[in-house]
């Protein structure tokens, strides 16, 4: 049994406006099912779910014995019709049609009584005379207001804003006909256009009309959805009680529910395995890599690996593990109404440049979903014009690239379990980071196609420099950055200074507290400084790995212990500029001399190469295991 509160404030508003208003505009969620609810003694039932047209009919003509309204329904295929009766409408169409008006009778399976009306401009001026006729030709008992359903309005016009005549003239009987529909038995005749937008449909045609009333169909809410999974799904009390699936299963529609219900049962898919269906809906994936039977061993030793991995930032590295954690054992955004939809998890990762960022988030992509390409980069420094959101996530409908979609919404729809890196976010236009909003909020955004793409399998990471400097501007107006901490600084200040300047920039400068509410502070995660030991380690990592690939690739080993110190201290020298600073050292003081040799010698597979530094000449030298100098 249900109470008032279930009903969906549209389907309210129908009832009350019925026969007081004459232009209905519906748009939004148009194509979809919706609960026919019925008023019992205690409350009201749902008798089953129906198409948009069966709810208009039920909404204004509430008794089926003593109907209030005639009903006719049209579309620019299927011309005029009853879906909701089997009755002949040809007394109507002979009581509206004018003597020009040429009809002709269509079988379809479907529909039994269907008649096709050639020409459009016909059909609105059938539509003007049977919302403006008196209908004095009837019996008193058989006199009833009329109400006409047009479905895809818009598809009678080319552009709102460019129509032809014909188009003007198509729309000015539908206007007369809702400015001078006649009022019957106290209700007055109505007409209801269906559309996705209303500004599909020519702005004058509804503005400043005091008869015309819009109504918006949203997506069902999880009320609305719980509604149709109860009926239907057949769960056990505890399940749907709970609403476990009516949250996984935000931004569905009444049908795509109930082909979700259909796939789950062809697939053996039982009430135990709710997520599993749902990733299969969605997803097209039978099992969600979420529920992994070795994710949670794997996670359980990946701090230990990713601390070998991102050398010196230990305290970064176990906070980034503790959200995975949180994400792998379903505990994600659990104090949120909406903690289902989110994404698995969010990390925004700040501090110096080259400290290690990036190589974290592909370090977590691997031990998520066992490849670092299953991290999908975005350098927010290619988003930084007002129209970039347009790249991002899609142009709408008539501008150019609308075609092939967005960026971000492809890469998504393609890989829906990745980890999503967004790259010195602080670059991108603020137009951008409002849509951030909806997707760290709902885990879910519509691209200019109007596809829906999901974000709640995802893992979300944003890093930045923020904090790292000020802007300083000089008394001729110049603007420059300096630092805010120095390479000599300890972790408690770099975190402390870091973490003000992100917040600074999102309350302040930006003025979006919001974008960073929706963040949490607890996600927020400042990387340190290389320290000097963390500068030879990462030298050391570096130079291992370019000696293994020569020895892979060419067969040549590579002995550098006779130089190791020299390449260790000039390491401590470039730690301010980061990991990359270090990887350019290595790059200029290692590479170049040993790829130079190799080259030089033509050294052939199966020869050593030794480096050795002599400090009093202070140089390196190259030789053979002959011994031949360089």
């Amino acid at each position: 049994m249900y109470t008032e509160d279930s009903i969906a404030k549209w389907q309210k508003d129908l009832r009350i406006y019925r026969g007081i208003k004459s232009l209905f505009l519906i748009e939004g969620n148009v194509h979809d099912i919706y609960p026919r609810f019925t008023r019992t003694e205690h409350g009201y039932a749902v008798s089953g779910f129906s198409p948009l047209s069966h709810i208009i009919y039920d909404t204004l003509n509430e008794s089926e014995l003593n109907p209030s309204y005639d009903f006719l329904y049209c579309n620019p295929v299927s011309g005029l019709y009853n879906p909701v009766l089997e009755v002949d409408i040809e007394p109507l169409l002979k009581e509206f049609a004018g003597q020009s008006t040429r009809y002709a009778r269509r079988d379809n399976e479907g529909i039994s009584y269907q008649y096709v009306v050639d020409d459009p401009l016909a059909v609105s001026a059938f539509v003007k005379t049977a919302l403006t006729s008196n209908r004095r030709a009837l019996k008193e008992s058989e006199r009833r207001p009329v109400a006409v359903v047009l479905s895809f309005a818009s598809r009678y016009l080319q552009s709102p804003s460019h129509l032809s005549e014909r188009e003007t003239q198509f729309f000015m009987n539908l206007q007369v006909a809702c400015l001078e529909a006649r009022r019957i038995n106290s209700l007055r005749s109505a007409l209801f256009l269906l559309v996705d937008k209303v500004n599909d449909l020519p702005a004058w045609f509804y503005l400043n009309n005091p008869q015309a009333k819009i109504i918006t169909i949203p997506v069902p809410d999880r009320k609305a959805r719980g509604v149709f999974i109860e009926r239907n799904f057949g769960l056990p009390p505890h399940e749907y009680r709970s609403g476990r699936l009516a949250d996984i299963t935000e931004g569905l529609r009444t049908l795509e529910l109930r082909q979700l219900h259909s796939l789950a049962g062809e697939n053996a898919t039982g009430p135990g395995s709710i997520e599993n269906a749902v990733a299969l809906y969605k997803y097209g994936v039978k099992e969600s890599p979420w529920e992994s039977a070795d994710l949670t061993e794997r996670i359980r030793a990946s701090e230990a690996i990713i601390k070998g991995r991102v050398i010196g930032q230990d305290r970064a590295v176990k906070k980034a593990v503790d959200v995975l954690k949180r994400a792998v054992s379903g505990m994600s955004g659990l104090q949120h109404s909406s903690s289902s939809s989110k994404p698995k998890g969010v990390l925004f990762l700040a501090g110096p440049t080259g400290t290690g960022k990036t190589e974290l988030t592909k370090a977590l992509a691997e031990r998520l979903f066992g490849d670092e390409r299953s991290c999908i980069r975005f350098d927010m420094s290619e988003y930084q014009q007002p129209h970039s959101d347009q790249k991002l996530l899609g142009a709408p409908p008539g501008y150019i690239g609308y075609e092939s979609g967005g960026q971000l919404t492809n890469a998504i729809k393609e890989r829906p379990f990745s980890i999503l890196l967004f790259d010195e976010i602080e670059k991108a236009h603020p137009s951008i980071l409002d849509k951030f909003l909806q997707i760290l909020e709902d885990g879910r955004m519509t691209d200019g196609q109007g596809n829906t793409v999901y974000f709640s399998e995802c893992v979300i990471i944003f890093t930045s420099n923020l904090g790292t400097f000020r802007s300083v501007r000089d008394k001729y107006g110049n603007v420059s950055k300096v630092p805010t901490i120095s390479v000599d600084d300890n972790y408690e200040t770099v975190e402390r200074v870091v973490s003000a300047g992100v917040k600074d920039y999102f309350t302040v400068e930006l003025g979006r507290p919001e974008l960073l509410n929706r963040i949490g502070d607890y996600n927020i995660v400042v990387f340190d400084h290389i320290q000097e030991q963390a500068a030879m380690d990462i030298a050391e990592m570096k130079m291992k790995k370019v000696v293994e690939s020569i020895k892979e690739s060419r067969r040549i080993d590579v002995c550098v212990l006779e130089a190791k110190e020299y390449f260790l201290e000039q390491a401590k020298q470039e730690r301010d500029k980061g990991g990359r600073g270090i990887g350019n050292m290595i790059e200029n003081l290692f590479i170049n001399p040993v790829a130079a040799y190799i080259c030089d010698n033509s050294l052939s597979p199966g020869s050593t190469v030794r480096l050795c530094w002599c400090p009093k000449l202070h140089e390196l030298s190259i030789t053979h295991v002959d011994g031949r100098p360089r």
